[in-house]
């Protein structure tokens, strides 16, 4: 399948990174994400949780997985600005492993300014778009309303408040590199599985558990998604893949064909498989108009959805390969679903 440049995927990212994005009155301006407890004596409080008689943190563990941001601190500018407050940064990074320097946007949920929620971590999303995700990832636009969506079905118990990253995915407009390191080419894969979450606990509360760490893609982004999870088990527990390639298919892997399969979900799969874990929660979303993916996916769960690889998958009634039909599959349960496989923020006592 071309996953180059999807007509629908690439109207959202036109739309949501250019006309509503331009509206926010505070772009541009700089936005800091510093909340709760980031000083050396609050870092001891932090260690001390969870408490024996807290009910929720032996339910889960979280407060004992707390992560506080490690540092060095990004500069992050404001990219737009949500109905409750809440903004959409973004930053430069430069890689420290993959030698990428590329834009990343973060939105952090209502949540985690909260006092009661100062010494606890929460999960992480990265979230990865269709086409070329480049120069822009059009998750970062508001249309989409992936943002203001996790905010709602975090009140109703169908989200957990996810910190939301959304690196590019690419590094530039012309071809697509699998998210992979391909030899002799930038090194996306280590870009997005290691330099990326390596920024979030620079400077976001997080956990230190693979269970507090998740991807969501859709098109190629799904693939990355899917793969990276499945490449990297010890980092990453999820994985919502919607309307995903299941193999690589850049043609910058010729030539290569041994890293190329070290690449493929169908083999990592089979490796975890093999190696009995560890356990990995992978939830598809297909649109029942995506004739050509639907079969590849079922496919995909029938052969690998078993041992440590747990799947589920969400038919998107009258969807299309589209970024708004894979918002509105996630609403219908697959965020509910992701939500349980991962550790929640727990409040202070």
């Amino acid at each position: 399948m071309n996953r180059r440049r999807p007509a629908a995927l690439l109207a959202a990212a036109v739309i949501g990174s250019v006309v509503l994005v331009a509206g926010c009155s505070d772009e541009g301006k700089p936005v800091s994400f510093d909340s709760g407890a980031s000083s050396p004596s609050s870092k001891a409080s932090a260690s001390q949780a969870p408490q024996k008689n807290d009910p929720a943190s032996a339910k889960n563990g979280a407060a004992a997985q707390t992560l506080l941001p490690t540092g060095p601190k990004a500069e992050f500018t404001t990219q737009s600005t949500l109905a409750d407050g809440t903004k959409i940064g973004v930053t430069t990074l430069q890689g420290a492993k993959s030698g990428f320097t590329g834009k990343v946007w973060v939105w952090a949920p209502k949540q985690y300014f909260e006092d009661k929620y100062k010494n606890s971590g929460f999960p992480v999303l990265i979230a990865l778009p269709g086409g070329n995700g480049y120069p822009k990832n059009y998750w970062m636009g508001t249309d989409l309303k992936l943002q203001s969506s996790i905010s709602e079905w975090s009140k109703t118990g169908k989200s957990l408040p996810f910190i939301v990253v959304m690196p590019v995915l690419n590094p530039d407009a012309k071809r697509y590199y699998d998210g992979s390191d391909i030899p002799g080419q930038p090194k996306m894969g280590t870009w997005m599985t290691d330099d990326v979450p390596d920024f979030v606990q620079a400077n976001f509360r997080t956990f230190k558990s693979r269970d507090g760490w998740a991807f969501m893609g859709s098109s190629s982004g799904g693939f990355v998604g899917l793969k990276s999870v499945l490449k990297r088990p010890d980092r990453f527990k999820a994985v919502i893949a919607s309307g995903p390639d299941i193999v690589p298919d850049s043609p910058l892997w010729a030539g290569h064909e041994a890293e190329k399969q070290a690449n493929n979900p169908e083999k990592l799969a089979q490796d975890l498989i093999t190696a009995n874990g560890p356990e990995v929660a992978l939830a598809f979303q297909v649109g029942t108009k995506e004739s050509t993916v639907v079969p590849n996916v079922q496919k995909f769960i029938a052969t690998y959805g078993k041992g440590p690889i747990k799947t589920r998958l969400q038919l998107i009634e009258g969807g299309t390969h589209n970024a708004h039909t894979y918002v509105k599959g996630m609403g219908e349960g697959t965020m509910e679903w992701i939500s349980k496989q991962m550790l929640a923020p727990v409040p202070s006592s």
